[in-house]
């Protein structure tokens, strides 16, 4: 089975996670600047099968578009370009840098440690796809076994 692979994308970083092959869990990749991402991706997908990206898609909290979003539907268009052979889903990206950074001091990280944007951008980027994962497999979320086609 292939793997998953998240973007949480940004105007200067992009933080990148991706599943287990058997998709049941999400892990940070790692976090590449912006304008790197496509050639990032072109080796990574050399080395692994991947046959979904999930890319978080910027939305204000009455679900209005952001001035991010027509950024990120720019990158979706490059994506669709580079890689046509792998669908693309959008889902939402709110309070994911939030939630990185909470989960980050859960962890115990020095507060030096927590101003690593590109440590956040790619923490965001696993939760928005273990939310994806939890989304789109429920059953395996309560600890049931589930097929995955």
């Amino acid at each position: 089975m292939a793997r998953i692979l998240a973007i949480d994308y940004g105007l200067k970083r992009t933080g990148l996670a991706v599943t287990d092959p058997l998709q049941i869990i999400a892990t940070g990749l790692t976090t590449v600047d912006s304008k790197e991402m496509i050639p990032f991706l072109k080796k990574y997908f050399l080395q692994e099968e991947v046959e979904l990206i999930v890319i978080g898609e910027p939305k204000n909290w009455d679900e209005t578009d952001t001035h991010a979003t027509s950024l990120v539907k720019e990158v979706i268009k490059k994506l669709i370009k580079e890689f046509p052979h792998i669908p693309i889903k959008t889902v939402d990206e709110r309070y994911t840098s939030k939630m990185a950074k909470q989960a980050m001091i859960e962890m115990g990280m020095k507060k030096k440690a927590r101003r690593n944007k590109r440590i956040v951008d790619e923490i965001a980027a696993t939760i928005m796809l273990q939310e994806y994962l939890t989304a789109a497999f429920p059953n395996l979320s309560e600890g049931e076994e589930n097929q995955r086609t």
